[in-house]
């Protein structure tokens, strides 16, 4: 695996889950959608929707599905477990609606972000971002979290016609940019999509492992939060760290803090070619 260490000419970022907190968005959505069908079980209706989503949304991005088909799909798979088989469509899309608006009002940067984009901008380094989610919903998540204006370019599955982990997105990214993919780096929580993407493509690769659910990857640098890349990327280097951070070995399964008590385990990504893609909104 290559050597992180020196300055990346540019970083691209994953959004749901690394820049966004979209398992916390979409459990919004989910619960809303739960009082509407009278679901009484959080803990079944999460597993369901995250099977659900990744089997529904890599259906659309492989062209099987049309966007409201798998919306309806993942609908019906709850209504189904609530005891309420055989919604007609008109009622899937309702409920989807009411889950896109609880979804939206939900969506929120975990605290590390806007700090380490700005120093990182402001240090030269060119950022960009690339998902596996909608377009049309990932700019407005962008803008909703006030940090378009860091990234040079935004890369999504459904316009680039191809979704991580394909080295394409990748590719596609960096001649946005006109970058070499041996001069930048690629941040994401998901080992395949992104992660082992990045690999395939010639980027470097930063897992980000906010709840010490990758252990054991070792030949992947791997960080707890965003403020590990500061130093990691050549920037920030003399800017204090508290003492626990220091001691943590990137990579290592201490590196990351333990999930909040009781809190389900987030929706992996979904992706064409085996695990899920930035699934929420869809």
């Amino acid at each position: 695996m290559p050597d992180p260490s020196p300055t990346p000419a540019a970083i691209f970022f994953d959004l749901d889950d690394t820049l966004l907190d979209d398992h916390a968005a979409s459990s919004a959505g989910l619960r809303t959608l739960m009082d509407r069908l009278g679901h009484p079980e959080f803990t079944a209706a999460r597993r369901l929707w995250d099977v659900q989503t990744d089997i529904s949304f890599n259906a659309y991005i492989d062209g099987r599905l049309t966007l409201a088909e798998q919306r309806r799909e993942r609908v019906r798979a709850l209504a189904s477990q609530a005891g309420h088989p055989d919604l007609p469509d008109e009622h899937c899309d309702e409920l989807y609606q009411l889950y896109l608006r609880s979804h939206r009002e939900a969506w929120r940067s975990f605290p590390d972000v806007a700090p380490v984009l700005g120093e990182l901008a402001a240090a030269g380094v060119r950022l960009g971002v690339i998902t596996n989610g909608i377009e049309s919903f990932q700019h407005d998540k962008l803008a909703v979290l006030d940090i378009t204006h860091h990234f040079h370019t935004i890369v999504c599955a459904d316009t680039a016609r191809v979704a991580k982990p394909d080295p394409q997105i990748f590719h596609t990214a960096c001649r946005h940019l006109d970058v070499d993919p041996g001069r930048c780096w690629h941040i994401g929580d998901q080992l395949r999509a992104d992660a082992l993407g990045a690999v395939a493509a010639g980027l470097r690769p930063v897992l980000l492992d906010r709840h010490a659910r990758h252990h054991g990857q070792n030949d992947i640098a791997t960080i707890s939060g965003l403020d590990e890349l500061l130093p990691m990327s050549g920037n920030g280097e003399d800017r204090p760290r508290p003492a626990m951070e220091q001691a943590r070995s990137i990579g290592s399964p201490d590196s990351a803090a333990a999930p909040p008590s009781g809190q389900p385990p987030a929706p992996q990504d979904g992706v064409t070619a085996g695990g899920p893609a930035d699934p929420e909104p869809q």
